[in-house]
């Protein structure tokens, strides 16, 4: 399993001012604790809570559908496009970059064991639309269209593009075997274009928004298409399933890391949470958890419709590299920051740094390596961020494969329905991203939209009059 440390947030290692004392609080809290955890899982059966993500581990059925749609299109496809945003492409982003070989679309067919390579599409940036469509040969390219409600403007945008050209180069009835959609099973656009046009599909569940998706049939049929063992992950996320369930916070690293996120907030002003894993493979999750954190926990008001303008701010870093960047400010800029390490015990290869330049200053590198030279810096920066009074935890994952990946991500989502507990909020709708949704619409001319249209007009004229 993988391991969680908070003791660089306690008051004995960074002091009272800006620690907390955790045994304390979590004596404090445990009732609290075992109430919100006993809830997730009473609850999350019941339609309308949005909590059918608690049981993505144990959805057998999709698990083999995914395997067996794998396997039949096997070798057939040079490429996997995946169109979608938000929760619809960071979590396949995050696994994909963590579980396959580095730089994988780099590498030849059979250095892949013949799997495609795999691109995502997560922006409207038409330069970098155009710059892919010329390279990829969109015969041999397997596009996955993913939206839940199907009305995703960029998402559906990005596909009346590629569907064109796909029809172009293979014609009106053979560019349907090249596209499978993940949609909701019965409405919207996409589920009424799917069965139009024929296209093979596959389900967005009920009850699980986006950023919760990773594993359903949107992160599952990637992941499997380009040959990553879906099993491994789920096994993970059972595995850590059970150990969540634990109502005693002792026992419970993401009560617990919840529950210090909470307190570094409301208590000691902490309203920044930095990610920072210590590996490049890992270096997406930062991105799946700023939009899991953010679009989560930034709420106006709480379930009592009462106002609160709550949320802590996630930024992502990596290290070695954001030591250079970012670690002067966590050292010496406000203390207004908690730091999320996490570290990898058992890297997948091992590199020797040559022992050369002996009479220079770096001699003392030579012989070492660059394992050793990582777990180094993690360790200094950790120690360095302590000496100025500033907390962190640390994650610890054995080895980066999908069993612990699974762990990770679970274990970071179910972290996150409990901080929501904590802070009295839904943390499982989005209203404020609903805002600027009917802006887009209203401008680009959606039917139904006319009178945003207008109120949009008169506030862009207001702009341009100051």
């Amino acid at each position: 399993m993988i391991k969680y440390d908070f003791r660089n947030a306690d008051e004995k290692i960074i002091g009272s001012e800006n620690g907390l004392n955790i045994g304390h609080e979590f004596e404090q809290y445990k009732d609290r604790i075992k109430d919100i955890i006993a809830s997730l899982n009473q609850r999350k059966d019941k339609p309308g809570q949005k909590l059918q993500w608690l049981n993505l581990g144990y959805n057998e059925e999709t698990l083999w559908y995914v395997k067996e749609y794998a396997s039949l299109v096997e070798g057939r496809f040079d490429n996997i496009l995946v169109l979608g945003i938000g929760g619809s492409a960071l979590g396949g982003l995050a696994v994909t970059n963590a579980l396959l070989k580095p730089y994988w679309n780099l590498l030849t067919k059979e250095q892949r064991n013949n799997f495609p390579r795999i691109f995502f599409l997560d922006n409207i940036d038409p330069d970098e639309i155009n710059s892919l469509l010329d390279i990829l040969d969109l015969k041999k390219t397997l596009v996955n269209v993913i939206t839940k409600s199907g009305d995703t403007a960029e998402t559906m945008a990005q596909f009346m593009v590629i569907k064109d050209r796909l029809a172009q180069v293979l014609g009106e009835e053979e560019y349907r075997k090249n596209v499978v959609a993940t949609t909701d099973k019965q409405t919207g656009v996409l589920r009424q274009i799917a069965e139009q046009e024929g296209y093979k599909t596959f389900v967005v569940p009920d009850d699980v928004g986006g950023r919760f998706s990773v594993f359903s049939a949107v992160g599952l049929l990637p992941f499997a298409l380009v040959g990553i063992n879906v099993d491994e992950i789920i096994n993970g996320v059972k595995d850590m399933d059970l150990a969540l369930k634990n109502t005693n916070i002792h026992d419970n690293i993401a009560a617990q890391n919840a529950l210090i996120h909470f307190l570094m907030d409301t208590q000691k002003g902490k309203n920044i949470s930095v990610i920072m894993p210590y590996s490049s493979k890992l270096k997406y999750i930062g991105d799946w958890f700023c939009q899991l954190w953010a679009e989560s926990l930034g709420k106006n008001k709480d379930i009592e419709d009462n106002p609160i303008m709550t949320g802590p701010t996630p930024v992502k870093a990596v290290g070695a590299t954001d030591q250079h960047s970012q670690v002067q400010l966590f050292n010496e800029g406000k203390n207004d920051k908690i730091i999320n390490f996490i570290r990898v015990e058992e890297f997948e290869t091992e590199l020797e740094i040559p022992q050369i330049f002996s009479y220079t200053g770096i001699g003392y590198l030579g012989g070492k390596t660059m394992n050793q030279l990582m777990n180094a810096e993690a360790d200094s920066t950790k120690v360095s961020l302590s000496d100025y009074s500033r907390p962190t935890v640390t994650i610890t994952l054995p080895k980066i494969d999908g069993y612990h990946i699974g762990q990770l991500l679970y274990m970071l989502e179910v972290q996150t329905a409990i901080a929501g507990a904590l802070y009295n909020i839904n943390a499982f709708d989005q209203p404020g991203v609903e805002q600027y949704k009917n802006y887009t619409y209203a401008l680009m001319g959606r039917v139904g939209y006319e009178d945003s249209a207008q109120t949009l007009q008169d506030r862009l004229n207001s702009f341009s009059a100051v």
